[in-house]
């Protein structure tokens, strides 16, 4: 059999992407996917070495998004949509990071899921 040579891994050029921010008490997840859903970057302030209750801080979030950011130029990014989930203290660092970085937002959405009607109420209380 003839040995195949390997295609060199080639780096994406991508206008335009969407930036999934999941901010929770504890934590804070950004992910960088195509406009099709495909991910591409992700990180969170667990895996920059942040530990306990300092994960979930403002100034974790937006240390996650600087280092992103840098991949995120090399690919040619320049215009992102925002989504926006839970109720962390990391949501608003984390969009003035993105700004401060110099891309565009076009689109700040927030995706947080919101119960309809709630879990079911305990059995009556008998005394």
């Amino acid at each position: 059999m003839a040995y195949k040579k390997k295609s060199k891994k080639q780096k994406r050029h991508i206008d335009s992407v969407i930036v999934h921010v999941q901010s929770s008490f504890n934590n804070t997840l950004v992910t960088v996917t195509s406009p099709e859903g495909d991910v591409l970057l992700g990180g969170s302030s667990g895996k920059l070495g942040f530990k306990g209750s300092r994960k979930g801080t403002p100034f974790a979030a937006s240390q996650v998004v600087s280092t992103l950011t840098k991949d995120m130029k090399s690919m040619g990014i320049r215009s992102l949509e925002v989504n926006l989930r839970g109720a962390g203290s990391g949501r608003d660092s984390v969009v003035r990071s993105l700004q401060a970085a110099g891309f565009t937002i076009n689109v700040l959405r927030d995706v947080t899921p919101l119960p309809h009607n709630g879990v079911r109420p305990p059995k009556k209380r008998r005394v």
